[in-house]
């Protein structure tokens, strides 16, 4: 029987955010079993948390954002800590910000794992839960489609297309495990298109955004400095944010996820259906 796990030891990251461009400091800490992925702010009085859980999910508008109703804690780009996390089969976690966002890194979630996995994984005396589907879930939302089928293991296979350049029709395939978390995933960067730019900006966003933590696609070409990562870097990226996203159902994750063009949108859609059906069929 797999058991649950925490971190064996404290382990912290400091950096800039991506959206405020703020200084951010961001520990993940140990925590007992049956306490999931809790985020505090330090930041604020009382240092409030709040459960990363699809139910507190507030907005999906170019990243994932949970809050807190009770203790108004909220926490904006959760998503690369959540894939790391769930990657590493951590299912218990306090993650203590000074901030609203975490640091962006490298624009990956490869900081994060690496972080985790120095740290250590410690075993815990409680069966490890998983989320396993009792039907297929279907559903296409504007050029989005998901389909997600029951699986004895967590796999996600992936379609992306942007028209910003003909580089950026992409496609892959795998299961997500540990290990090829790390191979596979874990260091595909954010990215954005260039004509998109103007309308974040004006939004006050991005102000923590470069080429040192963002891929960037203009007139054809994609853009970065040091050069791609994978060949296919853009889907990996929209792949490792879908296994932070899903992890919003508050278990690991045992399904095959078929997705067409989908975003932090229709990942916590999904998430919503997959809990929806997991209450249906007497779950908790």
């Amino acid at each position: 029987m797999d058991m649950q796990n925490t971190v064996k030891t404290a382990s912290s990251i400091t950096g800039i955010a991506l959206h405020t461009g703020a200084r951010a400091n961001l520990s993940i800490l140990p925590a007992p079993e049956n306490t999931g992925i809790i985020f505090r702010r330090v930041d604020m009085p009382g240092r409030p948390e709040v459960k990363a859980v699809v139910e507190n999910v507030i907005d999906v508008r170019r990243a994932t954002t949970i809050a807190s109703r009770e203790t108004g804690a909220f926490v904006v780009t959760i998503e690369h800590i959540m894939a790391a996390l769930h990657a590493s089969n951590v299912d218990n976690a306090i993650v203590e910000m000074d901030g609203p966002e975490p640091p962006i890194a490298d624009g990956s979630a490869g900081p994060y794992f690496d972080m985790i996995q120095n740290a250590g994984i410690q075993p815990q005396n409680a069966p490890a839960e998983y989320w396993t589907g009792t039907a297929p879930i279907v559903f296409e939302d504007g050029a989005s489609t998901l389909a997600l089928l029951p699986a004895d293991d967590f796999k996600i296979t992936f379609t992306v297309e942007f028209g910003a350049t003909p580089l950026d029709l992409q496609y892959f395939s795998t299961v997500v495990n540990t290990e090829t978390f790390a191979k596979e995933l874990s260091r595909a960067r954010t990215f954005a298109i260039y004509r998109e730019l103007e309308q974040v900006i004006a939004a006050g966003l991005a102000k923590g955004g470069s080429l040192d933590n963002a891929i960037l696609m203009h007139d054809g070409a994609i853009i970065c400095k040091e050069g791609m990562r994978y060949p296919n870097e853009l889907v990996r990226h929209k792949m490792m944010d879908m296994t932070g996203d899903l992890f919003l159902v508050g278990k690991r994750v045992k399904a095959h996820v078929l997705s067409v063009k989908s975003g932090h949108p229709t990942h916590v859609k999904l998430a919503q259906l997959m809990r929806q059906q997991e209450l249906a069929a007497g779950k908790k």
